[in-house]
């Protein structure tokens, strides 16, 4: 699967540092502002959107986000948006999914560069949070439940940021990502429309990492996006802190379901002593394999056919 950090060392280094440097301060420095860490639980909304990606729309079920401007220039500056309910005003009733009313996510469009805050939300309904932007093209999504909506739901939308534009190539696949005297590890295979394991673990100068912190109900969050369109993928965590059987460390496992074959960019955020990092890797996902043909005895058995499927069924 992959790796960031040899990516770190390219453009993409913005991610790889990202627990560490300023965007990604915005992760450490989100930890006060109860950000960063409150996306982690959010990870279990992955089954909102099951299959499906999220994110590739500005309006979806009558709800419509929008930006003061979605034209920036290069460097930290305050972004302002409005999520516009079906009665054209501002939101300002949301259902809080994982201790958070939203939860907002920026990246490149070469998803070199790579934020996931917590923005605050004024009475009028007018969201504000304070971004590291460089130059080039970016997709912001917000992920929210309005109150009287049926679920969660991702919007997203179109930005450019002013300056020179050094677009970076995808890292390579290798299933280990570097940040700092951290590494993690994935195993297991993103496939198309089935459920599947990914399991991270973390290890920091070598020994296995056993006290993670919790970070809004999970132990790390998991953000999925295709690479192409940047469909977002909803992916949750196995398991809960202080649930009685789920370890703060050194793996955390997920479940995931990729809609297509493809490309995608997985960021894990996790946090230890005080500090949220995040982990950046590329998945190949293959194409669907071909069924086998069934074998004559579970023609007569058709409950064993229903037992094979029904591990993907409530997917």
């Amino acid at each position: 699967m992959t790796n960031h950090s040899g990516h770190g060392q390219t453009g993409h280094s913005a991610h790889t540092g990202h627990g560490d440097h300023g965007a990604h301060g915005s992760h450490a420095g989100h930890a006060g502002h109860g950000g960063h860490s409150a996306h982690a639980g959010h990870g279990a909304h992955a089954a909102h959107g099951g299959a499906r990606p999220g994110g590739l729309a500005v309006s979806e079920s009558g709800y419509t986000l929008e930006l003061d401007t979605a034209i920036f220039t290069a460097g930290a500056q305050p972004v302002r948006f409005r999520v516009i309910g079906p009665d054209g005003r501002p939101v300002t009733e949301y259902t809080p999914e994982h201790e958070k009313e939203l939860h907002f996510i920026a990246v490149r469009r070469d998803t070199a560069h790579f934020q996931h805050v917590h923005p605050v939300r004024d009475e009028q309904g007018t969201w504000s949070v304070e971004l590291a932007l460089e130059p080039g093209d970016w997709r912001f999504f917000a992920d929210v439940h309005p109150v009287g909506h049926s679920g969660s739901i991702t919007l997203g939308i179109d930005a450019s940021v002013a300056g020179q534009y050094d677009p970076q190539p995808l890292p390579e696949a290798t299933g280990t990502a570097l940040i700092g005297e951290y590494s993690v590890a994935l195993d297991g295979e993103l496939l198309p429309g089935e459920a599947s394991e990914l399991t991270l673990t973390v290890s920091r100068n070598g020994s296995p990492v056993t006290d993670l912190q919790p970070y809004l109900a999970a132990y790390g969050h998991l953000v999925a996006l295709r690479a192409g369109d940047l469909g977002y993928l909803h992916v949750h965590p196995e398991g809960e802190p202080g649930d009685g059987t789920t370890a703060p460390g050194p793996g955390i496992t997920f479940m995931a379901v990729a809609p297509s074959a493809g490309t995608y960019r997985l960021y894990l955020d996790f946090q230890h002593e005080g500090t949220v990092r995040t982990a950046e890797f590329t998945v190949r996902t293959p194409a669907l394999r071909p069924q086998a043909a069934p074998r004559a005895e579970s023609r007569t058995a058709p409950e064993h056919q229903g037992h094979r499927h029904g591990a993907h069924a409530h997917h």
